[in-house]
């Protein structure tokens, strides 16, 4: 009898993420989201993730099962309390240091909404630790792999350079460049670097320091949340100064869509949908509309097309164009809600605009998480005219839900939409509506085309199906960073868990080679390769994520 091999499922890998922010216990975006789901995502593939957190009070709320792992009596000159639990399901280790993060606001900021202006110390300490432990500083768990993201945890990489002693590799996570950690020279020997680290080829930056450019000088590779966004941030124009940096590092960049926890949104389950429907169930999720409507002041009316958007209210998402077009907008049947929070200019400009449109505009200028599943279950359409996209999750939300998304055509919503073309809309592959450039009159001009598609009943009933039955999980997209973790682990990556699919339109991200070596040494800079910038309306630099 001829026997069949069987896959054996791979050796556990063991991955320390490290990371400010992590839904359920705080998010104040995508990355939260992003570090909440993607461990359980890579489990089917052995890995096994720990990720360090600071100990926020919700954090510490959180927390159970929880034991001391660890005292450090002087990080950065704080006593450090190490804990080891789990919350949700996920295994955590908690940075806890009352002085830096037992404070009201988000995890960055006061509730005023200034930044906290120790924040590059609080997120150091943070960086510090995980390197600890990285260096093997816990008896019972050690990493074989580091992931780091953002500029909060990117100087692991640094501390691993510059102590030069043997550790795990680590693989920094860009959710968003224009994020960059910038805090003032004279503070880089308060977060224990030597003042040789100052220099073109290490954190200087513009004649200050950038906890960012440490990681995308130091990590072993670099993954970017969307194949077309580490295309992007190659070039001037979305590179925010550090294209040049990155051109360098080419070979060690990739791109990995993120991917959703279908879990979480499912509008069959969700509690916050009022009537649930399946995915992909066009006629079932219509009542959602006039309840919402008849929730957020607007007329009860089922032809009226319904527009939503669900974000922070900055001029990255492009809210101010939308702002912009808002009369011109109202001149057709149409209703637009907005759920979000951000600069007060915008905010200041929604609540005029809603006193002027009272039925027409609904603002809820709030963070709220249900608020945001309920309006992808009951919106026409989700408008995203963000100036630049890393990936987007509000696309895959709407897809998910039945919403169609009007999108501008960079980042992440390049590689998750397909525009509604007559071509597309023939083949039966469109599910949404892209524009480019990101402005006011190619903005209005897509929300047109969508308004004349949303009278074609059919058609718009196509697009919804279409996007519903996108691969929006993160089936695919875990394997690719399996496959990562285990070859800078120098571990076969030949196995694949049951049910392990290419989604859409991902391509293959890990084409080019990956540096698998302990310790790299720095890229060197370009002439000029960190001074070019992008549109500085859209440069930020400081620390908020």
């Amino acid at each position: 009898m001829t026997q069949i091999p069987v896959a054996m499922p791979p050796a556990t890998l063991n991955v320390l993420s490290v990371a400010s922010e992590m839904y359920p216990l705080i998010k104040t975006g995508g990355l939260g989201d992003v570090v909440g789901s993607l461990p359980a995502a890579l489990m089917p593939y052995g890995i096994r993730t720990h990720t360090l957190l600071p100990g926020y009070p919700s954090v510490m709320k959180g927390l159970t099962e929880r034991r001391i792992v660890k005292q450090f009596e002087n990080v950065l000159g704080y006593a450090v309390t190490l804990w080891e639990g789990v919350a949700r399901g996920r295994s955590l280790f908690v940075v806890d240091v009352a002085a830096l993060y037992d404070r009201p606001g988000n995890p960055y900021g006061s509730p005023t909404g200034q930044d906290w202006p120790d924040n590059g110390i609080r997120y150091a300490v943070l960086a510090r630790v995980g390197a600890f432990i990285a260096q093997g500083c816990l008896e019972h768990w050690r990493p074989a792999v580091v992931q780091t993201h953002d500029w909060q945890g990117a100087l692991v990489a640094a501390y691993l350079h510059y102590d030069g002693v043997e550790a795990p590799p680590v693989s920094h996570v860009i959710h968003n460049l224009a994020f960059q950690g910038i805090f003032p020279r004279e503070t880089l020997e308060t977060y224990g670097l030597p003042s040789t680290a100052f220099a073109l080829e290490g954190l200087e930056f513009h004649g200050q320091i950038s906890f960012l450019k440490a990681g995308l000088l130091f990590a072993n590779s670099l993954t970017a949340v969307s194949p077309t966004y580490a295309e992007e941030i190659q070039t001037p124009e979305y590179g925010m100064g550090l294209d040049g940096l990155l051109r360098t590092r080419s070979a060690a960049l990739s791109g990995i869509l993120n991917g959703l926890d279908l879990k979480e949104w499912d509008p069959l389950t969700d509690p916050a949908v009022t009537f649930p429907y399946a995915v992909g169930d066009t006629v079932g999720r219509r009542a959602n509309k006039r309840v919402f409507q008849a929730e957020f002041g607007l007329p009860q009316k089922a032809e009226t097309f319904l527009l939503g958007l669900v974000s922070r209210l900055t001029t990255q998402k492009g809210v101010d164009i939308l702002a912009e077009i808002v009369p011109r907008l109202f001149e057709w049947d149409v209703q637009l809600a907005i759920v979000g929070v951000g600069d007060r200019e915008i905010m200041h400009s929604l609540a005029e605009l809603q006193s002027r449109y009272p039925h027409q505009l609904a603002c809820h200028l709030n963070y709220s998480e249900i608020l945001g599943h309920k309006l992808h279950s009951a919106v026409d359409a989700s408008l995203i005219p963000s100036r630049f996209e890393p990936c987007g999750l509000t696309q895959m939300h709407a897809l998910r839900y039945g919403s169609v998304p009007i999108a501008a055509r960079v980042g992440g919503l390049s590689d998750t939409i397909v525009d509604a073309n007559s071509a597309a809309i023939s083949e039966g592959v469109a599910n949404g509506i892209l524009f480019a450039p990101t402005n006011s009159e190619t903005l209005l001009g897509a929300v047109r085309r969508a308004y004349t598609l949303f009278q074609q009943k059919s058609v718009w009933a196509r697009l919804q199906r279409n996007g519903a039955l996108h691969d929006v999980s993160w089936e695919g997209k875990a394997a690719d960073y399996a496959k990562l973790f285990r070859e800078l682990a120098g571990c076969s990556s030949s196995y694949k868990a049951p049910h392990d699919e290419i989604a859409p339109r991902r391509g293959d991200v890990l084409k080019r080679p990956v540096r698998t070596l302990r310790r790299v040494q720095p890229a060197r800079m370009p002439p000029g390769g960190s001074r070019s910038t992008g549109p500085e309306s859209l440069k930020r630099t400081g620390t908020h994520a």
